[in-house]
């Protein structure tokens, strides 16, 4: 099969516009004989818009063919104004990119940011948060607005621990679906050890007497020093 040439695919493509700016041309003639229609009337006088409308382009295009004869010369200038409205009739085409994207480009791309979990808060936090915005019973809504997470998460971490979700009441809300405080299992004890603010560092004691004895107190024994 032989190879098509430049002066070919220019020809091509001046008959693909040609044909597009004809169809183009006729359609909107033909729209511009049916907008001469009148509703408003029946009969001949309804499409008697569009006859007077058909017979103009038939008079157009008969005293163009009469210039053209008459005047051949005309066509050094309708030729290529024709040709031109043709190549203008064709649809631009986007140019595709043939160059593949290398792996260095796709690499360098920002990856899109990976949608964060809500946090899913402790049984501590839970507990502290009903009684702090909602004491004897919170709404599970309530809480999760106060913890910075969501409803299913403080749901989550309820049925971790066999807490009961249900209906209650809570001061100022009305009624939803919520948690209780006194479902919660008692806070663990400190333990052994720990001293509170302001207490001495151990239960060890030591008194004075007089004549120079120290007694020195413990829980488990007592002991007298000399």
């Amino acid at each position: 099969m032989a190879t098509e040439t430049a002066m070919q695919r220019r020809a091509r493509t001046l008959t693909h516009g040609q044909r597009l700016l004809l169809r183009r041309l006729a359609a909107r003639a033909a729209a511009w004989v049916r907008a001469g229609r009148r509703d408003d009337l029946d009969g001949v006088a309804a499409i008697l818009g569009c006859i007077v409308r058909a017979a103009l382009l038939a008079a157009g295009a008969y005293g163009a063919w009469l210039l053209i004869r008459r005047w051949p010369a005309v066509l050094w200038v309708a030729v290529p104004v024709w040709c031109w409205a043709a190549i203008r009739a064709i649809p631009a085409i986007p140019k595709e990119t043939t160059e593949r994207p290398g792996k260095n480009d796709e690499d360098s791309e920002p990856a899109p940011a990976a949608e964060q979990a809500p946090p899913l808060p402790t049984l501590q936090d839970v507990r502290e948060a009903v009684s702090r915005v909602g004491t004897p019973h919170a709404h599970l809504a309530v809480l999760a607005e106060a913890l910075g997470t969501t409803t299913d998460r403080v749901r989550e971490v309820l049925a971790e621990h066999d807490i009961p979700v249900e209906p209650v009441r809570m001061r100022g809300r009305g009624s939803s679906t919520g948690v209780k405080v006194d479902h919660f299992p008692a806070p663990a004890a400190p333990p052994d050890g720990v001293v509170a603010a302001g207490q001495p560092a151990n239960n060890t004691t030591v008194q004075h007497h007089a004549g120079g004895a120290h007694i020195t107190v413990t829980p488990a024994r007592q002991e007298a020093t000399r």
